[in-house]
């Protein structure tokens, strides 16, 4: 039997345990030119020395223009990777397996960083509008994720993760509620991923078989049965491990049963890991050892990401071991990690 502490391979790299890092921006560089600074080194330094598994580097543009806030990290141009660089190493330093997430807003990009929002087909709302993208852009933006996944090769990460959720651009391709274009891109659920399933196979056409392909997908796009099919797809394109987090919703979000004592993201988790082949992580409120071990002892997902939980303690993982007692997460409303992260009760 599985548990948190059994290794696990993806492509051919033997991941030491089932903890995650998921990917969270917690605080931007100093300035607008998406370098890494000595801030996010020592960041995932810490959590790569507490004993995390797989680190996903937080979202990571692609593109200047398509950032989610003006000091966001980019991987837009060469002149990142070295900083890039410095992060891969210190997790490979104390073996962790480490992917960046690869990154643009969209719609969801603001006004200060662009003045030309850009989106799969025209979109207002009381608070941005943007534009529909041309084919020959798609087909741009689409070579950047490219560029990026290279990148992040050449910076020695062992893989890349496609942000596929939380409605960003790729998220906003695959969404019915989006996506109103008529052409390839548009209509069918196939031509919605197509824009994805591309980069995908545009990705593994140039990076070898020694590299890894995540893709954070939104489950519930905009039901739980659609983002089933989603997953499906995006194995039948080549992903290597799925992330799943919330995407799109209609409004009708899966209620799991009362004995399930998960949200109802992990519980999109544990579905879609019964429909695929490749490996799932789970993520969202799961906080303590005892949480992340019965979902992997148990079958229901392949890894359990700790967000939060790594926030508060980036001994998370040593001390689960040696069955010591986390700094478990405090639950703030608003977490300080995403204003402040000094400023967390647990590093008081």
């Amino acid at each position: 039997m599985n548990n948190i502490f059994s290794p696990i391979t993806v492509k051919g790299f033997q991941i030491k345990n089932r903890i995650v890092m998921p990917p969270m921006v917690c605080f931007g560089g100093t300035d607008k030119s998406g370098q890494v600074t000595q801030k996010h080194i020592d960041h995932y330094e810490k959590r790569a020395k507490g004993g995390t598994g797989l680190i996903i580097l937080e979202a990571t543009c692609i593109n200047i223009n398509g950032r989610l806030h003006e000091t966001q990290l980019g991987i837009w141009c060469d002149e990142q990777i070295e900083g890039l660089s410095k992060i891969a190493k210190v997790c490979h330093n104390y073996g962790a397996t480490a992917l960046v997430q690869i990154h643009h807003a969209g719609f969801k990009t603001p006004k200060n960083v662009c003045g030309d929002i850009v989106a799969p087909s025209n979109y207002s709302d009381e608070n941005l509008s943007a534009r529909e993208l041309t084919i020959d852009e798609i087909h741009e933006i689409q070579t950047e994720f490219v560029d990026a996944a290279l990148r992040a090769k050449a910076a020695g990460f062992d893989g890349i993760e496609l942000h596929g959720c939380h409605n960003y651009l790729i998220n906003q391709f695959a969404s019915p509620l989006i996506n109103k274009r008529t052409d390839e891109y548009g209509g069918t659920l196939v031509n919605r991923m197509r824009f994805g399933t591309e980069i995908i196979e545009k990705i593994k056409n140039v990076v070898g078989e020694h590299f890894i392909i995540g893709y954070r997908v939104g489950g519930n796009e905009p039901t739980l049965e659609n983002g089933i099919e989603i997953a499906k797809m995006l194995e039948m394109a080549g992903v290597d491990i799925l992330n799943v987090s919330s995407g799109i919703s209609d409004g009708n979000n899966p209620h799991p049963s009362m004995d399930f004592q998960f949200s109802w993201i992990a519980y999109m988790g544990t579905v879609i890991k019964k429909h695929v082949n490749i490996p799932v992580i789970a993520v969202n409120g799961i906080r303590n050892p005892k949480q992340a071990s019965y979902l992997v002892e148990n079958n229901l997902v392949d890894f359990a990401a700790i967000g939060r939980g790594l926030l508060a303690d980036p001994e998370w993982v040593n001390k689960a071991k040696k069955e010591y007692e986390v700094n478990s997460c405090m639950d703030c409303t608003r977490c300080s990690w995403f204003t402040d992260g000094t400023k967390c009760p647990r590093n008081l």
